[in-house]
């Protein structure tokens, strides 16, 4: 099934990206004052990406310390079969040399030095296996929000499933992805398995889209109203939103009710 995968942030949002990112550029983080979340859970992305580097043991531990609900990360499978955790198709925005992931074997991957959130290179920092992600979201109890980061081979889904499977935690999984086929297959093998549609926009058709294929919504948070959240949950759809890094967008959305929102740090 060929589908359109809509992960590109639409242009008319780049401009309050932009100021929020320069905000914050060379400040400290300061825990702002008290977030009524309601009843909406927060996920950390890339474990929590804020304040340690993405998707490595100690973001996702310090996720876990902290009681998130739920533990965001990317597995690609790389060429020689394992399933490592990491946002990028290839390695050089955060390793010190650079190599396509899903390309390369996995001991050439784990012996590369990964570079911390400033920018050096930091020894103790490598990619994770699936399975290490796995154990420290079971350690505390997170929810594990795993975005299959590409288009993967029905084989592959079920390699995945049965690993996690075989850990006791899929239960526990929350699968999502910008590729509709990925779910579609894990639909089919997991009827009742906690699954989210990952998209940039509120496109038309995505209600039909989501209930035709029993699937819940992770969208980008800008692509929420208060309308919108009303019309998904009437039809019986759960929303994740992401990424959310400020308390006054955070503290709305959860006013309109989201059942999830996914951050960097809240500040």
């Amino acid at each position: 099934m060929k589908t359109v995968r809509n992960d590109k942030i639409p242009f008319k949002h780049y401009i309050k990206e932009a100021i929020h990112y320069i905000a914050r550029l060379n400040r400290p983080y300061k825990k702002a004052i008290y977030f009524d979340k309601s009843n909406t859970l927060l996920i950390a992305h890339r474990g929590l990406s804020g304040l340690r580097k993405e998707n490595t043991i100690p973001a996702y531990t310090l996720a876990g310390e902290r009681g998130y609900f739920g533990i965001e990360t990317d597995v690609h499978r790389t060429a020689d079969g394992k399933f490592v955790t990491i946002h990028d198709d290839t390695t050089g925005r955060v390793a010190e040399a650079n190599f396509p992931v899903e390309q390369t074997k996995f001991e050439k991957l784990r012996s590369l030095k990964l570079k911390d959130t400033n920018g050096k290179i930091n020894g103790d920092l490598y990619i994770p296996t699936m399975e290490e992600y796995i154990d420290i979201c079971k350690k505390y109890n997170s929810a594990a929000v795993l975005e299959l980061k590409n288009h993967f081979e029905k084989e592959d889904i079920i390699e995945i499933t049965k690993i996690i499977d075989g850990m006791g935690y899929l239960e526990r999984t929350i699968f999502i992805s910008f590729d509709l086929p990925n779910l579609i297959t894990l639909r089919e093998l997991y009827p009742d398995q906690p699954a989210q549609y990952l998209t940039c926009v509120f496109e038309g058709g995505l209600i039909e889209k989501l209930k035709k294929y029993n699937l819940d919504l992770d969208i980008y948070f800008r692509e929420l109203t208060k309308e919108r959240v009303k019309l998904l949950h009437d039809n019986g759809i759960k929303i994740n939103c992401w990424t959310v890094n400020s308390y006054k967008a955070a503290t709305a959305l959860a006013k309109w009710g989201v059942d999830y929102i996914t951050t960097n740090i809240l500040e």
